[in-house]
Parts: structure tokens; sequence; C-alpha cells
């Protein structure tokens, strides 16, 4: 008698291509490395500025990979926010005396005070150089 180990499909490694919304997820959970980079990054900035090594930092940050990196960090991280205050309305539902609020509601009030405060940011910074 011939003991048969149980069947088991083939496993598809590329699963999430077939449709657009697993796409779209694999890629915003693949963006959250480029965003643990970029706590990094203001981190080093931070420890750089309290320690009095500014100018070993800005020579860093000047290199041409950094600043490749950081460009794909940026243009990830802006993925992910967007994708991630898009799912807001799914997960979070505001009903107001019975009345449920319209998803683009929410997403419409995430997106602006994402402006908003990236704006209040950027003004900020910008008028401090």
């Amino acid at each position: 008698m011939t003991v048969r180990a149980p069947y088991r499909p083939p496993r598809d490694r590329l699963w999430f291509t077939r449709t657009r919304s697993a796409t779209v997820f694999v890629l915003r959970e693949l963006t959250s490395v480029f965003v643990a980079w970029s706590v990094v990054f203001l981190l080093l900035l931070a420890d750089a500025v309290l320690s009095g090594t500014t100018r070993e930092f800005a020579a860093l940050a000047a290199r041409p990979w950094m600043i490749a990196l950081n460009v794909v960090a940026l243009a990830a991280t802006a993925f992910h926010a967007v994708t991630f205050l898009n799912l807001a309305p799914k997960a979070t539902v505001v009903r107001l005396d019975g009345w449920r609020v319209p998803d683009w509601v929410i997403q419409g009030g995430n997106h602006s005070a994402w402006l908003v405060i990236s704006g209040l940011i950027a003004y900020f910074v910008l008028r401090s150089s």
C-alpha cells in the first residue's frame, strides 16, 4: 500500500496582479517601508540638530543616492497617504441624526485637512529659511 501526500495546488505568487484593488492594496502595504524610512530620516535629522552635527547630516543628505531615495520615499509616502485616506469612509461610518454622511464628504474632509496641515508646515518651514 502506497501512502500519497495530500494534494497541494501550486501557489500563484502574483495573485495580487489579477485585480486592481488587490494590486493597490499590496502596493500600499509595500510603501510602508518608505514611510518607515521617512520616519528614520526625520529622527536622524532631529538627532543631528540636537547634537550639533547638522553639517555632517546635510553632507549625507546631499548625496545623489540619498536624494534619489528620499524622492522615491516622498512619492511612496504620498501614495500611501492618499490610498489610506481614500479608505477612511469604509472604516468609519459617520451618522448625524440618523443620516449617514456620504463617503465623498469624509474623503474630502480628510484630504482637505491633510492639505491645510501640509500648507501650514510648509509655511513655517519656508518662512524660517
